[in-house]
């Protein structure tokens, strides 16, 4: 059934299987912050892992690090656009992730009470506009950091094993 999947749908099964547990823990009532984070890296990293080791094992293998990548990419390319959909969607959803940053971003401006009212609304006004826009593009960074790295780890490994 999983045989002969290129290396972007192994990236949509991987993809959908974070969502699927991302939408578990939160539905599930644990926190974003919960330990239980780390599965959905590591199904992040399967995915990786599935597609590296499928291609060392086909006709088309070169053994070479770009090759290898390339496979990785494939993989790590399709699985953070499902990510960065998936994390506009779910906000768009959850009007309330923004007001909770919103509150804290408030408690920490006051604690540090380095800020004038009026700076204060300003502040506040600037992070509600770019709160979705700054979420968007830690999720494209972080996700495209580490996959990348999982990938060139991966294939690096794979090279030295054949």
């Amino acid at each position: 059934m999983f045989k002969n999947l290129s290396a972007a749908k192994k990236g949509l099964i991987a993809g959908a299987v974070m969502i699927m547990l991302s939408l578990a823990f939160f539905y599930s009532g644990r926190p974003f912050d919960s330990p239980l984070q780390y599965i959905i890296y590591l199904a992040y990293a399967a995915g990786i892992i599935w597609t590296i080791y499928d291609f060392s094992k086909s006709a088309e293998n070169t053994n070479k690090f770009g090759a290898f990548f390339l496979q990785g990419f494939k993989c790590f390319i399709v699985i953070t656009l499902l990510m960065v959909i998936f994390t506009f969607v779910f906000n768009k959803l959850h009007p309330e992730f923004k007001d909770d940053m919103v509150k804290a971003y408030t408690v920490d401006m006051v604690k540090k009470g380095n800020t004038t009212a009026a700076e204060m609304t300003t502040n506040l006004e600037k992070a509600k506009d770019y709160y979705l826009t700054m979420l968007l593009s830690g999720a494209i960074f972080g996700y495209l950091l580490i996959g990348a790295a999982f990938t060139a780890a991966t294939s690096l490994f794979f090279i030295k094993r054949n």
